[in-house]
């Protein structure tokens, strides 16, 4: 059983009464524990087909078995269950809420979810990932407070938090500095030695290249599968 299956993958939007199809029939296939990179240029569809991998949207008509369990057209609960339950995301803006501090951030999967954790078994967890991300001495800073990596970071860390298999980055670096880039690709290597399936989105070859396989997208459709 792979882990992902996609089967003639399409996704139509209609914009003033022009339709655009932004994936044109996509078929892949990802393993468990893979390292994966979506390559394309802008516009080729890469960011919609992480969307529709992270459950954040459906397609238009196509097939995707995620665990051997078609997820192709359920409903928005339905969706955000297996999202909280199996996946962790990395943007590229960081996405932190900016009134709270990097401790709070990263506790907000669990009000999502709805999990039972005790507040002080939370914070606990909480506290040990941002001490892995190298920012023990940050907990209680806001976003402002922080660096693009630094953000990254916590962002990183809020992904960790329910201990999903799955982590899905849409341009994770894209707006860092090198060392920064280079600090997150670090971690994301590491969380693979540890067993996570990693795959993310980016359009820069130098990062592409990190991972151990480059799924290129262009027009829709996919062009190139490098590694698989």
């Amino acid at each position: 059983m792979s882990l992902i299956e996609l089967g003639d993958i399409r996704k139509q939007y209609v914009i003033g009464g022009v339709t655009i199809e932004a994936l044109a029939g996509v078929s892949i296939t990802i393993e468990e524990q893979e390292f994966v990179a979506i390559m394309g240029p802008s516009g080729s569809g890469k960011s919609t087909l992480m969307h529709i991998l992270g459950c954040l949207d459906s397609p238009t008509s196509g097939q995707y078995l995620l665990k051997d369990r078609d997820v192709s057209h359920l409903n928005s609960n339905e969706l955000a269950s297996i999202r909280n339950r199996d996946m962790g995301f990395v943007f590229q803006a960081y996405n932190l809420l900016p009134q709270m501090t990097a401790l709070e951030n990263v506790l907000l999967p669990c009000s999502y979810a709805g999990q039972t954790w005790k507040p002080k078994d939370a914070r606990t967890r909480a506290a040990d990932l941002l001490t892995r991300m190298g920012l023990a001495n940050r907990m209680h800073n806001r976003p402002v407070e922080m660096s693009g990596g630094e953000q990254q970071r916590v962002a990183i860390a809020r992904a960790l938090m329910m201990n999903p298999s799955i982590i899905l980055a849409d341009e994770p670096t894209g707006n860092l500095n090198s060392k920064g880039a280079r600090e997150i690709l670090d971690t994301f290597k590491e969380l693979h030695a540890e067993g996570k399936t990693i795959i993310y989105v980016t359009h820069d070859d130098n990062i592409g290249a990190q991972a151990e396989r480059i799924i290129r997208i262009r027009d829709g459709l996919v062009v190139a599968d490098e590694g698989d």
